[in-house]
């Protein structure tokens, strides 16, 4: 595989050092080329081809907008992506209209700038990557293609322009549609599930055996509304006008209808403790004692050794305990006891002498 190239066009050393010391943290073989000019950038575009072409906005000189013009007229496949030290809606705008792959305002946030080069460049996504699948995925591949295919008709149902599903380590279990502008997706999503923590905790704080807790954020670029799933598992649905009082409650009624559908999946993916409906998950429930084992019937006693040992006669005159071993004597055919001791044979009779003696 051919090694990416990278042109960094900027004016300023230390953010050129920053840009390159943060890819060189991605793992991937990359040629990088430092330039601090646009007509510069343009020689090395002329020498070879460029994948990817990292420039600022305001360079002296050619401006960053006509050198993103000038790369891909020769190399139309390059992707551009545009930074600027100046925050204006209007600077936007233009960017986003000249095609760029991605902007990030000064001081650019790393980690949404690293994910929106292993995006441009298709390299394997290690800042926002996707949940891994098992090793024997045969049935859990069908079940991810059949949750994207949830995803997908749901979002078309609610008009959204995204929705996700994200866990709680901020990884994108699957996804249908983009974000108006994704160069802050990384962000964004890692803020929304800092949100999901954060109402996890509260759940517990008020005891809700299932957390229940909706988040809605409207206005600016579009409107996006988070919703856990289970305690590991959030969706993420983003979009214009998703707020209007006229749409917002068909909005959550749909939402909770694709939670339903998306916790079924997760737990024959075995991402979710959800029981299927037909055996309803309890908490706090107690499993069904055991029926208690029916008395074992054990032998009577004598009615005057269950007197003595049940404590009813408080105290026996002797002629009672006498009376008591002399019938013990004669249903084992043994002669009478002796007023102080018993014989040897009387003792056997009785059953008194241990059982090696007894063989002997």
């Amino acid at each position: 595989m051919e090694i990416p190239r990278i042109l960094l066009v900027d004016d300023r050393r230390d953010v050129i050092r920053l840009l390159r010391s943060s890819l060189e943290t991605l793992g991937h073989e990359l040629d990088v080329i430092e330039v601090p000019s646009g007509e510069e950038a343009l020689l090395e575009a002329a020498h070879g081809k460029v994948d990817l072409a990292v420039i600022d906005y305001r360079l002296p000189g050619i401006s960053g907008l006509e050198l993103k013009a000038k790369i891909n007229a020769q190399h139309p496949d390059a992707k551009i992506i545009l930074i600027t030290g100046v925050a204006e809606k209007s600077i936007r705008k233009q960017v986003i209209d000249a095609g760029a792959f991605a902007f990030f305002e000064k001081p650019v946030p790393l980690g949404d700038f690293l994910d929106a080069v292993e995006r441009a460049l298709s390299l394997k996504r290690t800042i926002l990557p996707p949940e891994e699948e098992e090793e024997d995925s045969g049935q859990s591949t069908d079940r991810r293609k059949s949750l994207s295919d949830l995803l997908a008709t749901s979002r078309k149902k609610m008009d959204a322009l995204a929705v996700f599903i994200v866990s709680d380590r901020g990884r994108v279990l699957a996804r249908a549609g983009d974000l108006p502008d994704n160069s802050m997706e990384v962000s964004l999503l890692s803020a929304l599930m800092a949100i999901f923590a954060a109402g996890q905790k509260i759940s517990s704080y008020i005891h809700q055996e299932i957390p229940v807790n909706y988040h809605v954020f409207q206005g600016g670029d579009h409107d996006i509304i988070l919703m856990p799933i289970n305690a590991s598992y959030a969706l993420v649905l983003a979009g214009e006008n998703l707020t209007d009082t006229s749409s917002v409650l068909d909005i959550i009624s749909n939402l909770v209808i694709l939670q339903s559908e998306v916790e079924n999946i997760l737990y024959k993916m075995g991402l979710s403790s959800h029981l299927p409906e037909e055996e309803p998950y309890r908490l706090h429930e107690e499993a069904p004692a055991a029926e208690a084992a029916a008395p074992e019937e054990k032998e009577p006693l004598p009615d005057d050794l269950e007197a003595i040992l049940s404590g009813k006669k408080k105290a026996l005159r002797q002629e009672e305990v006498d009376s008591f071993w002399e019938n013990a004597i004669q249903k084992n055919n043994a002669a009478p006891l002796g007023a102080d001791k018993l014989s040897y044979h009387q003792a056997r009779q009785l059953g008194l002498i241990p059982e090696e003696e007894n063989d002997s």
